[in-house]
């Protein structure tokens, strides 16, 4: 599944709001990843919400396949991208050498740790050998919710190193930490995980 019922729901009643909220918010990391990649290059977004960053990457002239696992939500993207958007849990990627890179920012947080390394194994595949992939997760050490009961699998550096390493081999692998605000403002530590299929 890609996440519980709960954070689900959050997402589908806060569609149209949480759209709004930033309406032109790039994660401060995008743009670098996308310079390490070949123009017109193929990419899934896993979690593209509202499309803001889906926008941004077509602008910039690459393929962009954008997907969301709430209903809700890929309709608020499709109304701003102009393009059909698929609905996909994390656990439906089933696709196989297909993409030059896979983007998942604050969208794989909310993937259960039981089901984590499965999930990373189904991205691992839908990469062509030397694709790209970027992801985005609050970081803490422990799974938990937040105050508003969605569910976050708040992962240490060492647990994405853990979990990334049995999901397949990767020729680079870059963990970067910082301090940043999420959707509500509220700033807490994040770590950006950058890596590369063998």
């Amino acid at each position: 599944m890609q996440s519980d019922p709960s954070t689900l729901a959050f997402y589908a009643a806060e569609a149209k709001t949480y759209v709004s909220v930033r309406p032109d918010g790039i994660s401060p990391h995008l743009d670098a990843f996308l310079d390490r990649l070949m123009p017109s290059a193929s990419i899934l977004e896993l979690g593209c919400g509202g499309g803001v960053e889906a926008g941004h990457m077509i602008a910039r002239g690459f393929a962009v396949d954008p997907s969301d696992g709430v209903p809700a939500m890929a309709q608020e993207a499709e109304a701003r991208l102009g393009r059909p958007v698929r609905i996909m849990a994390f656990d439906e990627l089933d696709a196989l050498a297909s993409y030059d890179a896979v983007v998942a920012n604050a969208a794989l947080l909310h993937a259960p740790r039981s089901a984590l390394t499965s999930i990373l194994g189904r991205v691992h595949r839908a990469l062509r050998p030397g694709g790209w992939h970027l992801a985005s997760y609050k970081a803490g050490g422990t799974e938990g919710r937040d105050e508003h009961g969605r569910y976050y699998n708040y992962l240490a550096p060492d647990d994405a190193r853990r979990y990334y390493a049995a999901a397949g081999l990767w020729s680079d692998f870059e963990i970067a930490e910082s301090f940043e605000g999420g959707y509500f403002g509220k700033p807490g530590p994040w770590i950006k995980v950058t890596a590369r299929k063998a």
